[in-house]
């Protein structure tokens, strides 16, 4: 008979080889392709990659990819299954991907549900379900703003305008051109400006191409084109962007308009190339400090409103050789290594996880510290208020996107690259057309597509 001595000779003998099978399968390094190609951002990157291999002892590959190249690079990739590890994309890849096997779904979701569901943005985590799972891990994400001026608002007792009915009664109110428009609104048609604001105001409303089998919803499309008729109406004549947009409310000229949060750092007189004109001084945070923010938006049809959201992801992928490997390091990249991510760009990455289930506020609190600008730099919670940081945060609490809860993110994005929507909307706002005939059309025109 063995003796007990004996027994455990062999099992300590049995333990080495199998602790040597284990760090063998333990993978040595991960390939990281990243949309942030720009040297100061691959910079962050690559100083956040090398911590995380002192940590763990993994080596990091970082790869970069021109986001617009994304899409054929990751197709040829999976075909020869030779994708690398992890991916870092927008959402506009997240479902073409999901459904063609590119992501590997079981170990993205076990990278949320490690780090915790309920730390994360719901709006932000809600566009990457898969039928109760994830596709991919929200890494970092931005919500289009209505900026107006706060001051102005409380001096004439106006409610914020977080409603079509507000924004309305502002316009009444405040608007007095030329001297100030009411609202700048968007209405050059061949701008993807103007299909990132028309989208938000329309999801505003819950009014979207997939409501029906006809496409729109009749009556939440009129009462949104409607709304917006009266807003262009309360702007400036003439093909409005981004540029007109900032150039009149930075001289104190609107008392409302929409852009999206990267005027931040220019609203507070960071940047020489982009001045606020409000005074004689091209450096000061006074319009910043008059300013109020709104994310989420509502309608008649929506009192719950929504906010339009543009939000980027890790996935791991199907040819990663070590998915543990590639989770450790997503979820790394959303812990110890989280500053280092947000810091590329501040104004335009919030947190989409918003802290630890110990510290539930931990990485907000952490982001509001970071520094943005660019030829003078200052922390966010040094510009802004902590109510307009907290109203710019929870933006992704409602982020939403056309096609997002249907699974059609393709066939809304070609509804939008259409252009369709913008040029009938234009047609109806210059009176060419009724908003019955705008509605008609719109239906008609994205059946088509």
């Amino acid at each position: 008979m063995e003796t007990h001595v004996n027994a455990l000779a062999k099992i300590a003998a049995l333990a080495v080889p199998l602790s040597l099978v284990a760090a063998a399968a333990q993978a040595e390094s991960i390939s990281f392709w990243t949309m942030e190609e720009q040297p100061e951002r691959l910079a962050r990157q690559e100083a956040m990659a090398k911590a995380f291999t002192e940590k763990t002892g993994i080596e990091v590959e970082i790869i970069p990819v021109t986001e617009s190249d994304l899409g054929k690079r990751a197709t040829a990739a999976f075909a020869a299954d030779d994708l690398p590890d992890v991916i870092y994309f927008s959402l506009q890849y997240m479902q073409p991907w999901a459904e063609a096997g590119i992501l590997d779904i079981d170990a993205n979701t076990e990278a949320v549900e490690e780090l915790g569901e309920d730390t994360f943005a719901p709006g932000a985590l809600a566009l990457a379900d898969v039928d109760g799972d994830y596709a991919a891990v929200p890494l970092d994400g931005w919500t289009q703003m209505l900026l107006y001026r706060k001051d102005l608002f409380d001096e004439a007792g106006l409610e914020p305008p977080t409603s079509y009915a507000n924004i309305l009664k502002a316009v009444d109110a405040l608007g007095n051109p030329p001297e100030m428009y009411g609202f700048v609104a968007a209405t050059k048609i061949d701008e993807d400006f103007m299909s990132q604001v028309l989208e938000h105001v329309l999801l505003a409303n819950g009014a979207t191409p997939f409501a029906t089998d006809d496409g729109f919803d009749p009556k939440a499309l009129k009462e949104s084109l409607e709304f917006y008729k009266a807003i262009a109406d309360a702007s400036p004549e003439g093909e409005l962007y981004w540029p007109q947009s900032r150039e009149l409310y930075f001289a104190g000229k609107a008392a409302m308009t929409i852009w999206s949060p990267f005027i931040l750092d220019e609203l507070a007189g960071l940047r020489d190339s982009a001045p606020p004109t409000i005074n004689d001084d091209p450096t000061s945070t006074e319009l910043a400090e008059k300013t109020g923010i709104v994310t989420t938006l509502s309608g008649p049809s929506n009192p719950d409103g929504a906010a339009w959201a543009n939000i980027n992801y890790l996935g791991v992928s199907t040819s990663a050789e070590d998915p543990d490997a590639a989770i450790e390091f997503i979820k790394y990249s959303l812990s110890d290594g989280y500053a280092e991510t947000l810091g590329i760009a501040p104004e335009g990455k919030f947190p989409v996880r918003r802290g630890t289930e110990d510290e539930p506020e931990k990485f907000t609190e952490m982001w509001t510290t970071l520094p943005v600008g660019v030829d003078r730099k200052a922390p966010l919670s040094d510009l802004y208020p902590a109510d307009v940081i907290d109203e710019i945060v929870t933006g992704l609490d409602t982020a939403q996107r056309w096609g997002a809860e249907e699974g059609k993110l393709a066939e809304a994005s070609r509804i939008v690259t259409s252009q369709v929507v913008n040029q009938i909307v234009r047609r109806y706002i210059d009176g060419e057309i009724s908003v019955d005939d705008a509605v008609e059309q719109i239906n008609e025109e994205i059946g088509r597509l």
